[in-house]
């Protein structure tokens, strides 16, 4: 991060250095800004890297277990196989109420 006092600062030149690294301007020795170059991100990711109600979700969700893979996938193919089950029971009743 690189430092640069506002008395010997122009804004094209903070523009650009700040593509490269992070600048924190200073009035008399001390930080009253920091300049954070955002060229090449969209507006969405600008809005989201500043919404904190979206870093306490990604906080949140950081504190919760994980599973594997392999686990997911199993958990995927077990809702699959009871939603096809269930399917075919309903289909059987449906067939057993029309021959009556």
């Amino acid at each position: 991060m690189r430092q640069i006092g506002v008395e010997g600062a122009d804004l094209e030149s903070c523009v650009n250095r700040a593509q490269q690294e992070r600048l924190v301007i200073t009035r008399k020795g001390r930080p009253v800004a920091l300049v954070v170059g955002v060229q090449g991100m969209s507006a969405e990711q600008l809005e989201l890297g500043t919404s904190d109600k979206f870093w306490k979700l990604i906080a949140e969700r950081r504190r919760q277990g994980t599973m594997s893979r392999a686990s997911l996938e199993q958990r995927i193919n077990a809702g699959r196989q009871q939603r096809e089950s269930s399917h075919e029971a309903s289909q059987r009743t449906a067939q057993k109420t029309r021959r009556r």
